[in-house]
């Protein structure tokens, strides 16, 4: 019996060059070029193939091209927004429990195209930071509610930030859990990934740096979605394996940008799609609600203050966690002796000293008289109703300040460099707000009586609406 041999047969080579000699866009845009040979047998020849990477995220499937323009879709594939969700109503007299199904997870009435579409019907919201950035996030909750109608968002935020979400109506529930800590309780961790979980989301957005650690807390979340932004260093290797879409932010600090510091998920939810135009993001905006507004209103009568005819001062400086500033501006509290000679500039309307902790009440009396006004708050919410019956602020870079333009209050914002104000404060003149920033780069060094003189804003708007009501 004959054999056949194919040692001499020499097989070309996978690769046209070596490998160490490959570069990023070579892996990019990976291309297969081989040398047909008519006097090469048909089974030695090799086919063609070029393959674009198109998506962002280089962990995922290298043959996925993204959408085809050409593709007709049907009815079950229609285009446009989603529709609100088609589950009727429980029935509480059905003893067989039918219509239990979680949303979704029907599968007589949740059709094939409304997960080919991409229909987002529960989304949960990881926010990493404290109330500061937790408002900040405002905005992104908007737009996600904008751009999938009829969508339950839930949030998961450390326990100071989740106070942030009772002036959210878009939040259906907000749960506690510390974010920021590197070993966190196997109980508490393990519980949380159990209610994620139950929840069946279909898409989880996460403003934590994620590592693989992270990602995985969000993969075992079973989302169909999982985004989240990542380190931009090596302390991201990994995390793309469990993830559909990154975003790199520049540092390792995410507040550090400011107001649009979310601006890269902002331009990822609101990306044209399926011939839905492209969605802006919309403005900061805070519900406030009748109980709230009843109970601060008492803490300032209290104190002396009337409705309509009082300034917010907000930022004084103390080692209380609800001072409410942002981790990317530690600079952004003033001393009380600075206060004190801010507070004198006032003429016509009186100042409200708003304090974070009930220790500070003795060095206010102390410096500013026994008869200042002082009122104790801690949550953003009762910090929104002061702010919202006030006549404007004037505040150092916390809380206080987006309030103050999500309730369309004049303010007066005082920051350690031009750079701050210009990036916490975007759009200054159009949301009624006055920036006075230090010239040496600390607040401390803030010119007191540039301060007094801006005060006047105040006065004059009390001005023209008693003319008006005259």
């Amino acid at each position: 019996m004959a054999s056949t041999s194919l040692l001499h047969q020499s097989i070309p080579p996978f690769f046209t060059s070596s490998p160490a000699s490959v570069s990023s866009s070579q892996l990019t845009n990976l291309s297969l070029y081989l040398n047909l040979s008519e006097k090469q047998p048909l089974c030695y020849r090799r086919l063609s193939v070029v393959v674009n990477l198109k998506k962002k995220n280089p962990w995922l499937d290298p043959f996925d091209f993204g959408d085809d323009s050409d593709m007709e879709n049907g009815t079950e594939y229609s285009e446009g927004k989603q529709d609100e969700d088609p589950r009727p109503p429980e029935n509480p007299d059905n003893p067989y429990g039918f219509l239990k199904f979680p949303y979704g997870y029907s599968v007589e009435i949740a059709s094939l195209g409304s997960k080919i579409r991409g229909d987002v019907r529960r989304c949960g919201c990881v926010i990493a930071g404290g109330v500061y950035e937790s408002l900040l996030f405002f905005p992104t909750i908007q737009l996600i509610k904008d751009r999938y109608p009829g969508v339950q968002i839930d949030v998961v935020a450390s326990p100071r930030a989740k106070q942030t979400f009772e002036l959210n109506k878009n939040v259906r529930w907000a749960n506690a859990y510390d974010l920021d800590t590197y070993f966190p309780d196997t109980a508490e961790y393990t519980d949380m990934i159990g209610i994620l979980k139950n929840r069946y989301y279909d898409m989880v957005l996460s403003t934590k740096l994620a590592g693989i650690g992270h990602a995985a807390f969000l993969f075992m979340t079973t989302a169909r979605e999982r985004v989240s932004y990542i380190y931009p260093n090596v302390n991201a290797a990994g995390a793309g394996l469990m993830l559909s879409e990154t975003f790199t932010p520049k540092g390792l600090n995410l507040s550090e940008g400011g107001y649009n510091m979310y601006a890269q998920m902002d331009d990822w939810l609101g990306r044209p799609r399926n011939k839905v135009p492209r969605h802006p993001v919309p403005p900061l905006k805070v519900s406030i609600s009748r109980k709230l507004k009843e109970v601060v209103e008492m803490k300032y009568k209290t104190a002396g203050a009337e409705k309509g005819k009082y300034i917010v001062i907000h930022g004084l400086e103390s080692d209380s966690k609800a001072s409410m500033q942002s981790m990317g501006d530690t600079d952004s509290l003033l001393p009380i002796q600075v206060w004190a000679g801010i507070a004198k500039g006032t003429r016509g309307i009186k100042p409200v000293f708003v304090i974070p902790h009930e220790k500070l009440r003795e060095d206010v009396e102390e410096v500013v008289g026994e008869d200042a006004s002082i009122v104790f708050i801690t949550t953003p919410g009762q910090l929104a109703a002061i702010i919202n019956d006030s006549a404007g602020v004037i505040a150092t870079n916390t809380a206080a300040i987006q309030l103050a333009n999500a309730r369309d209050k004049l303010s007066v914002a005082l920051f350690s460099s031009e750079e701050k104000g210009r990036l916490f404060v975007p759009n200054a003149a159009e949301k009624k707000c006055t920036i006075i920033s230090s010239k040496t780069g600390k607040l401390i060094d803030i010119d007191v009586e540039a301060v007094k003189n801006a005060i006047g804003i105040f006065e004059d708007s009390m001005a023209q609406g008693s003319m008006v009501l005259v």
